[in-house]
């Protein structure tokens, strides 16, 4: 099956709304947001135009791509300058967090999670969640910048061996060291699932 025949149209970037104090978070950013516009996506995020948020953003917006912002009234202040949300081609600004996650999770067809904090980890958790309740099949990716990922990988091998991940074949995110694999790993998983999708119908049929 064609990349070409399963398009990723929208990709959700979960990342931190401060830099943190590895350059090489923010410069991440600005990459994956790079390949984002050059791989002819969108990018779907949390609206913040501040820290890993803003620098992704950026990447797509220098790049010539398409920005959609999606972030709760109350943190338009704390995660964004109201100005610079102006520049972005889309903001939707809901009422709370959980209004904020499902318009984030229904405008994307793949998800992303660079670098942050509980806010990051949070969401990309959630998301991983509804995977395992078989909810979606979508892509699932920790950018696994210089090893930030790693002890949360140890966390989830560490669930599955004590039997709490009871579908883990469903939990299955990928774990990418370089920015640029992300979006050619992001296109295979959705082939790979559009085959697997079609096996199925067919046993279904039979």
């Amino acid at each position: 099956m064609n990349e070409e025949l399963v398009p990723i149209r929208s990709i959700c970037v979960y990342c931190g709304s401060r830099p943190g104090l590895d350059p090489a978070h923010m410069e991440a950013g600005r990459a994956l947001g790079k390949a984002i516009a050059e791989a002819g996506m969108s990018l779907v995020y949390g609206g913040g135009t501040k820290g890993v948020m803003g620098a992704v953003a950026s990447g797509v917006l220098g790049h010539g791509g398409t920005v959609t912002g999606i972030i709760p009234e109350f943190l338009v202040d704390m995660e964004a300058t109201r100005q610079s949300l102006g520049q972005l081609d889309e903001l939707i600004v809901t009422e709370d967090m959980h209004q904020r996650k499902h318009k984030m999770f229904e405008r994307s067809d793949a998800f992303v999670a660079l670098p942050g904090g509980i806010g990051t980890l949070e969401e990309i958790v959630e998301i991983m969640t509804w995977a395992q309740l078989g909810r979606h099949r979508k892509p699932m990716v920790f950018a696994n910048i210089k090893g930030f990922w790693n002890p949360m990988i140890d966390l989830l091998q560490h669930m599955r061996e004590q039997g709490f991940i009871h579908t883990s074949h469903l939990v299955q995110p990928m774990l990418i060291d370089r920015v640029e694999d992300i979006i050619p790993a992001i296109r295979k998983h959705a082939v790979a699932g559009a085959q697997r999708d079609g096996e199925d119908e067919v046993i279904a049929k039979m």
